[in-house]
C-alpha cells in the first residue's frame, strides 16, 4: 500500500500504535509531531526517516538535534527540518506529500492542525475528540467544502461507521454508543469523593494517557463522544442512547430505519480502528490480533445496563451543551480540560469536576460569529477563570 502519512502526537498511545501500523504495511511516514518527549522522537525518527518534524518549542528543537547528533549520529543534513509549535504543527499537517493525517494531539490543541490540514484538503484519521467537540461546525464545513474525509479512529465511532455502511444513504435510527462505565461504575457518592488520582487512572479494560483516562472515569469522556457522534454523523443527541458495558467487547451498535440491529464487536485493541483509518477503503488482512471467541470467559456473557446518570453527570452537561450551541460546547470542553488538570495535581476532589464544568456553563459567552479566534480565546479564558479560582 502507498499512502504517505502524518502523524500528530506520535509519542502518545495512539501515535505509537500508528507507527506500528505504518511499519507493519510499509506506509511512508512523511512527518511526526511530538510535545515535550524529545528522546522517543529520536528514536521515531531514526526508524521512520521524515522529512519533516515538530516539537513544542525552540528549547525541544535543541534537545532533538542534540540527541540526533550525539547519540544516533546524524549529521545535520541527514536529521529532518524541525519546526516548534502551534505554527509547526499547523505546517506539518498541510504538506503537500502528505495523503492522511493522523490526528492524535491530545485537547484543543489537535483542532488548528486539523483545520489546516482541512483546508489543504488532506483526509483526517481522528483520534483528537476535543476537535470535532469545540469545532465541530467548523471541521465538519471545511471537510464538506474541500471534499476531505473524517475517518474516525475513537473504537466506538469506528464501529459506528461500521455498521452504517449497512444503511443505505447512512439512515439510521438510533445510535447505542458503548461505554466501559471506568473503575467506579458500581460506586456511590461518598466513594467518589475519596477518589485519588491513582485509582481514577486504573482504567479496567484500556491502556491510554492520563487524560482520557480521568474522562474515562468522569465519563465525561462519553459526553465528549456523544458530541462527536452528533457531528460526524449528522444527528442529534436523544438519537444516541449511552449503553454501559464493561467488557467493552461491542464498540457500539446502530438502530437502522427498519430495526434491524448492527453491532461491531472484538476484543478491545486500538491498533484495529487505528489500522481501519489508515488504510480506508481498503482492510489489508492482519493476523496480530486476538481473535474474536465468543464462547470466550468473558465473551460469554455481555453485560449492558443503562449509566447512572444521577452518579455520573457528565453525559447531560454534554447533551446540554451541544442542544445549547454556540460557544458552549468549546466551553465544556475547555472547562474539563481545566478542572481534569487541577484533580490530577490533587487540587480538587473527583466529583468537583463536574461541578467546574457544571458552573463554566452557566457563564458561556454569547457571540454572532465563531472562527477559530474565537474558540481559541474562549478555551483560553475558560481555563484562565478556572485555574485563577484554584491557584
Amino acid at each position: 500500500m502507498r499512502r504517505a502519512i502524518a502523524i500528530l502526537g506520535s509519542t502518545g498511545s495512539i501515535g505509537r500504535q500508528g507507527l506500528e501500523i505504518a511499519r507493519e504495511l510499509g506506509l511512508t511516514v512523511s512527518a511526526l509531531t511530538c510535545r515535550r518527549n524529545i528522546a522517543l522522537l529520536a528514536e521515531q525518527i531514526l526508524e521512520f526517516c521524515p522529512e519533516v518534524v515538530s516539537v513544542g518549542d525552540s528549547l525541544a528543537a535543541e534537545q532533538l538535534r542534540e540527541i540526533l547528533s550525539a547519540k544516533f549520529n546524524l549529521k545535520p543534513s541527514d536529521q529532518p527540518e524541525i519546526l516548534t509549535g502551534k505554527s509547526g504543527l499547523e505546517t506539518v499537517a498541510a504538506l503537500p506529500e502528505i495523503d492522511l493525517v493522523l490526528a492524535a494531539v491530545v485537547g484543543f490543541a489537535g483542532l488548528s492542525p486539523v483545520l489546516a490540514a482541512l483546508e489543504a484538503g488532506k483526509d483526517i484519521a481522528l483520534a483528537n475528540k476535543e476537535t470535532l467537540v469545540a469545532g465541530g461546525e467548523i471541521v465538519m464545513g471545511l471537510a464538506h467544502h474541500n471534499q476531505a474525509k473524517i475517518l474516525p479512529v475513537d473504537s466506538e465511532h469506528s464501529a459506528i461507521w461500521q455498521c452504517l455502511s449497512a444503511a443505505p444513504d447512512r439512515k439510521f435510527k438510533r445510535i447505542f454508543l458503548t461505554a466501559s462505565g471506568g473503575p467506579f461504575r458500581t460506586s456511590n457518592k461518598e466513594e467518589l469523593t475519596k477518589v485519588t488520582p491513582a485509582q481514577a487512572l486504573r482504567h479496567p479494560t484500556w491502556e491510554m494517557g492520563a487524560k482520557i483516562t480521568i474522562d474515562s472515569a468522569t465519563m465525561m469522556n462519553k459526553g465528549l463522544e456523544i458530541i462527536e457522534a452528533c457531528h460526524l454523523f449528522s444527528c442529534t443527541p436523544d438519537q444516541i442512547e449511552v449503553v454501559v458495558h464493561p467488557q467493552s467487547i461491542v464498540h457500539s451498535m446502530v438502530e437502522l430505519n427498519d430495526g434491524s440491529v448492527v453491532a461491531q464487536l472484538g476484543f478491545p485493541d486500538m491498533r484495529l480502528p487505528i489500522r481501519l483509518a489508515l488504510t480506508w477503503p481498503d482492510r489489508p488482512t492482519a493476523d496480530y490480533y486476538r481473535p474474536y471467541d465468543p464462547c470466550a470467559e468473558g465473551a460469554n456473557h455481555l453485560v449492558l445496563e443503562s449509566p447512572n446518570e444521577e452518579l455520573f453527570p457528565a453525559l447531560e452537561l454534554a447533551r446540554s451543551a451541544f442542544v445549547a450551541g454556540g460557544l458552549a460546547p468549546c466551553v465544556l470542553n475547555a472547562a474539563n480540560e481545566a478542572a481534569v488538570a487541577l484533580f490530577l495535581q490533587e487540587k480538587i476532589a473527583f466529583p468537583e469536576i463536574w461541578r467546574i464544568v457544571a458552573e463554566a456553563l452557566t457563564q458561556v459567552p454569547t457571540v454572532t460569529n465563531i472562527d477559530f479566534v474565537t474558540l481559541e480565546w474562549a478555551h483560553n479564558d475558560t481555563i484562565a477563570r478556572i485555574m485563577q479560582r484554584h491557584p
